[in-house]
């Protein structure tokens, strides 16, 4: 864990910049720029974009993850046949997209007809973040995860505020932000291909004869049943906006948005761990280290729990300060139950480890399909029920509901199949921890300056963690690192 550890550290902190320019643009800059409606356009679009990205991909990217460690050789004809594969995907995706296209202009002429203008960006910016996603993966098997993770999280927001931004000032049109979506997803896919090509391992190579025997249709086969569980997981992530949209409104969307991208900060730490983690895995698979998996289940479960929790408990401590700082707040503190609801949801998601990881990469990997295509379809009938009932509210519990269920599910079938559990005894110390920080969370000494009440209340949190961590022996690992990056910034 030492060493993933070490690595993921660059990339935590790349995300983490990502999420310094995410709050100043989700939380100041797109409220203060664009009215609700303008800005439930804008996050629609991405999503759509984004939400067909795993339907074209194929697959691919976990094929390549799982099978790269098999070739000593052939690298470079190994990225050009995974994205000739995902290229046909397009191809598919997008002939169903206009097949369909009279049917999901329907599913938003009533409440939300502002999107159907901007129907034919939604295909360029699934092709962009398509190769994007390939070239990523592609890095990720030779463990360069940093620089991919800068380009997509820090560079990609950092060039979307400046569209919105050039809006503000007026120079530039609505429609034009949008078109600049384009621009914006084309420029980062050519960050990671400029990053790949200086560490010399992109060389565009058909020569897939010399692949080893079987190994063609065994990728296929894998790429083909895992992206129908990667497609229905980004379902499962994507859906709730998107039907908020069409069976509220665009206004709806945005503070739905807004409050999801609160929540969202919580599991950075996550996604960073992961993406060091699954190239680990998948090379523990290969070598059949089934006990060094279970320990590494473990692991980054505790970890992974005892810094989201307290980033967790700090965004609920501070919500009201936060929404404070937000344009029309009126208008987006209405989604105040939807930061909790979704940072519970992605609580789950935490503690229950790397149990997609897992699955994905184990030769149960059909299961990982069964579950969540059967989620998607949950996810689906929940917000149907729900979002007429509670509104944006009922968008929020069905997703929390779904992700516990889906992780619950997936932590069953591995304990049952491959004896692997994610919990021990350091899990129930870790949250007896949270339990107690969140108490400073109610003290609202300062109801005159937020700022103060926010620095208070964070210092506090903070504070009560650490010392009950202490008492409790636990997170020794996470506060060395941190005592040893103040004793060398000192220094």
């Amino acid at each position: 864990m030492g060493n993933v550890a070490k690595q993921s550290i660059q990339t935590t902190i790349f995300s983490y910049l990502g999420v310094v320019i995410g709050y100043v643009n989700v939380l100041w800059l797109y409220p203060y720029a664009l009215d609700a409606s303008q800005l439930g356009t804008f996050r629609t679009i991405q999503d759509l974009g984004l939400l067909f990205v795993p339907f074209a991909q194929l697959g691919v990217g976990h094929g390549i993850t799982r099978f790269f460690p098999q070739l000593k050789s052939n690298q470079s004809a190994f990225l050009s046949y995974g994205l000739v594969f995902s290229l046909v995907g397009f191809v598919l995706v997008s002939l169903i997209f206009l097949g369909f296209k009279t049917q999901i202009i329907d599913l938003f002429a009533v409440n939300s007809p502002e999107v159907i203008d901007f129907f034919g960006i939604v295909l360029l910016i699934t092709l962009f973040a398509l190769l994007s996603s390939i070239f990523d993966a592609y890095s990720r098997s030779f463990l360069k995860v940093a620089v991919p993770t800068l380009v997509r999280e820090v560079f990609l927001r950092l060039l979307t505020g400046i569209l919105v931004a050039s809006y503000l000032l007026q120079w530039i049109s609505f429609p034009q932000v949008m078109q600049g979506l384009v621009a914006v997803y084309g420029f980062a896919l050519l960050g990671v291909l400029v990053y790949l090509l200086w560490l010399g391992v992109v060389k565009f190579d058909f020569r897939w004869n010399t692949f080893p025997k079987g190994f063609r249709s065994s990728f296929i086969q894998f790429s083909l049943i895992t992206f129908l569980a990667t497609a229905a997981s980004t379902l499962i992530m994507k859906i709730d906006s998107i039907m908020v949209s069409s069976m509220i409104s665009l206004e709806a969307n945005a503070v739905y948005t807004i409050a999801f991208s609160m929540a969202l900060v919580i599991e950075l730490p996550r996604r960073a761990i992961s993406q060091v983690v699954m190239p680990v895995i998948a090379d523990h698979f290969a070598k059949g280290n089934h006990e060094e998996i279970n320990i590494l289940y473990k692991q980054v479960s505790n970890r992974q729990l005892y810094i989201c929790l307290l980033l967790f408990i700090g965004i609920w401590s501070n919500l009201d300060s936060l929404y404070y700082f937000i344009p029309n707040r009126e208008i987006y503190a209405t989604g105040k139950q939807v930061v909790l609801l979704i940072g519970m949801g992605k609580l789950f998601d935490v503690v229950f480890s790397v149990n997609s990881e897992i699955l994905v990469f184990s030769k149960h990997y059909r299961f990982n399909l069964i579950a969540t295509i059967g989620m998607s379809v949950l996810i689906i009938a929940l917000n149907y029920l729900l979002i007429p009932i509670y509104g944006i509210d009922g968008a929020a519990m069905a997703s929390a509901a779904v992700m516990f269920l889906y992780n619950f599910v997936k932590y069953l079938f591995l304990k049952i199949k491959l004896g692997f559990d994610p919990f021990s005894w350091e899990t129930s110390r870790i949250i007896l921890v949270g339990i107690t920080a969140c108490m400073p969370g109610y003290l609202n000494l300062f109801t005159e300056s937020p700022v103060a009440n926010m620095l208070f209340t964070s210092i506090a949190v903070v504070l009560v963690y650490w010392f009950f961590s202490r008492l409790l022996n636990v997170g020794n690992e996470e506060w060395e690192w941190i005592k040893n990056k103040v004793k060398k910034s000192g220094s």
